[in-house]
């Protein structure tokens, strides 16, 4: 039993050994860009914000309060993506001068809602510049004109920061800075803002591009299908030979709330699965995977053997210390480290259910819209 328990407990350690050790650092949060407060550079004029924008009352006004606080002059097309609480009204409301709500047309099937509202604001820019911003994403003062400095010094295509996203409840706190760091596990900032190729991460909710090379990829078209399209839209700029960058912010925030297990299991179900590429076998490695990482070294901890319990307090130090960047970023106590092994087996158990969800039919689910499983697929 003693040799039964060191086999399967030592493994852990060495997996998050290797976490900890591996020079790119996926776990590190040291790719940020913050908003310098400073005044926007003339460039702004050559710049389109593009919003899109489904039952967003809630949200909109303050998104583009915050785009007329730091630079009044930016022109900014919202697609009003069929809304039906008034979301084009409230965004008139705010008085932006070089606003346009675009009615949005009827979603063709085969199309994500999201990029089909994309891609029927495209048509409308004209500008160098297209800023793709979430209707819930809050830009604090200068992060536009870090956004293009960032562009203009490190000759990027594409610039992409992930909104720091609100933690004031309890599921919140458990739950989302590990979806950041989970992310950042998958998609490493590290290898995806160099030239290594088969890496390439971006976060949707706030993505500076260049216009001309954001249509040389073929734009939304191309995408119209991706359930995780930012990161899609990354791989096709990088691998059309072109420079990206993605990083953590606070300067840009999320006020989209997920006040509740069911919101964050519903946000996460919807695209687990289509992680994994739709594959039953690696859906059991990550099962195999997950359980080995997680349940081992707590099960390991009050196993009777010595070595066992070594090897599984060896994983859990790794462990711990590889999360604790993403909470210190979130402001957060270093305690809540101690719950990573059950925020991991919640991820878990999304993932089986995004993959359940999937075989009754069911590709992916959000705001009123069912995304079905392709017939040959189920």
């Amino acid at each position: 039993m003693s040799t039964f328990l060191l086999l399967v407990c030592v493994p852990g350690a060495v997996l998050w050994l290797i976490v900890l050790l591996l020079p790119w650092r996926p776990w590190s949060t040291r790719e940020r860009l913050e908003g310098n407060g400073c005044s926007p550079p003339p460039e702004a004029r050559d710049l389109t914000v593009l919003i899109p924008a489904r039952n967003e009352a809630r949200q909109i006004a303050r998104t583009l309060g915050a785009l007329k606080v730091q630079a009044p002059e930016l022109q900014v097309l919202v697609v009003d993506d069929r809304s039906d609480d008034g979301t084009a009204e409230v965004a008139l409301a705010v008085g932006l001068p070089r606003l346009r709500v675009i009615p949005g047309r009827p979603m063709v099937d085969g199309w994500i809602g999201k990029l089909w509202a994309l891609d029927q604001g495209l048509a409308e820019v004209a500008t160098p510049l297209t800023l793709l911003l979430d209707a819930d994403i809050e830009l604090g003062p200068g992060v536009i004109a870090a956004l293009l400095e960032q562009r203009r010094t490190k000759d990027l295509q594409m610039v992409s920061l992930m909104a720091t996203l609100e933690t004031s409840g309890f599921w919140e706190k458990i739950l989302l800075p590990a979806f950041v760091y989970f992310f950042k596990l998958l998609y490493p900032f590290h290898l995806s803002n160099s030239s290594f190729r088969w890496v390439a991460a971006g976060a949707g909710g706030c993505v500076l591009i260049e216009t001309k090379i954001l249509r040389e990829v073929g734009a939304f078209a191309s995408l119209k299908d991706e359930l995780i399209d930012d990161c899609a839209l990354a791989a096709k700029v990088k691998a059309a030979g072109h420079r990206i960058w993605t990083g953590l912010s606070h300067s840009a925030i999320s006020h989209r709330r997920y006040d509740g297990l069911a919101k964050i299991w519903e946000m996460v179900a919807r695209t687990a699965y289509t992680q994994l590429r739709y594959s039953p076998l690696l859906l059991a490695g990550c099962v195999a995977a997950l359980s080995w990482a997680f349940w081992l070294p707590v099960l390991g901890l009050v196993a009777g053997d010595p070595a066992a319990r070594i090897a599984s307090l060896t994983a859990m130090t790794a462990m711990i210390a590889t999360y604790l960047p993403t909470l210190r970023f979130y402001r957060l106590s270093p305690l809540w480290a101690l719950t990573l092994p059950f925020t991991g087996t919640l991820y878990l158990a999304m993932t089986v259910n995004s993959a359940w969800r999937y075989y009754r039919g069911v590709r992916s689910s959000w705001r009123g819209r069912i995304y079905s499983s392709a017939p040959d697929s189920s």
